[in-house]
């Protein structure tokens, strides 16, 4: 005989740490719009549901977070940031945030060969049905160059996963809103702009694959920011 009180339904504790999960999502949304006023502006792709990799330049330890927040929700709770565990696993915090409300794939990052190759992970990822959202850099970009030149993973994984779709993105003004070494944000407008896929052409090699990647992002670059760098 089934016992009254046997239920399908997740224990208490569970149920807490879903709720607290999904208030987080909300507040870092709602942070993360009022501090910088981001707007998404989609150009030449739209926001599908079909399985995607978002590459963007890499400025801030925000840019994942405010490209996340641009997403409509049913495609945020299906795309993963990649992380680099040695920061996101540093405290109970940073824990809770890139584990439990990102679901971010942590990749290690001090190149000492141990543990999973990243380019491997992302890969996997990939192929189990995952969107990933990842930056090409390979690490911040601190200096004054526009873009640092591209690792070969992004190749290595066009290549593995044909049937995802390579959309480029550019964050604007994020460097300027949380400058390194920081820890209180400058308040200033941030767009994220997300520009039409490419793919890895037939016989493509990995230098002109990147670079076509590069220029993809820099195409989305509005036309005062790349004024202001051209001055410079």
């Amino acid at each position: 005989m089934t016992d009254a009180f046997t239920s399908d339904a997740p224990p208490p504790r569970e149920l807490l740490r879903r709720a607290g999960t999904f208030a987080a999502a909300r507040l870092i949304v709602f942070i993360a719009k009022l501090l910088t006023g981001v707007r998404a502006v989609w150009s030449g792709s739209a926001p599908v549901a079909d399985q995607t990799l978002y590459f963007a330049n890499h400025s801030s330890h925000g840019d994942f977070v405010l490209l996340w927040a641009t997403l409509p929700p049913d495609l945020r709770s299906l795309t993963r940031p990649v992380a680099g565990q040695d920061y996101w696993l540093a405290s109970k915090a940073r824990r809770f945030i890139g584990q439990d409300v990102f679901n971010a794939l942590m990749i290690r990052r001090d190149g000492s060969g141990d543990g999973p190759n990243p380019v491997d992970q992302m890969v996997q990822a990939l192929q189990s049905g995952d969107s990933l959202i990842m930056f090409p850099e390979g690490t911040r970009n601190t200096g004054e160059e526009v873009m640092l030149p591209l690792k070969s993973g992004l190749f290595h994984i066009a290549r593995a996963c044909p049937q995802v779709r390579l959309v480029p993105v550019w964050i604007e003004n994020l460097k300027r809103v949380l400058p390194k070494g920081q820890l209180i944000p400058v308040p200033l407008a941030c767009s994220v702009r997300y520009g039409a896929p490419i793919a890895l052409a037939e016989g493509e090699d990995k230098a002109a694959f990147l670079a076509r990647a590069q220029q993809a992002m820099l195409d989305l670059r509005p036309e005062h920011d790349k004024e202001e760098a051209s001055a410079s």
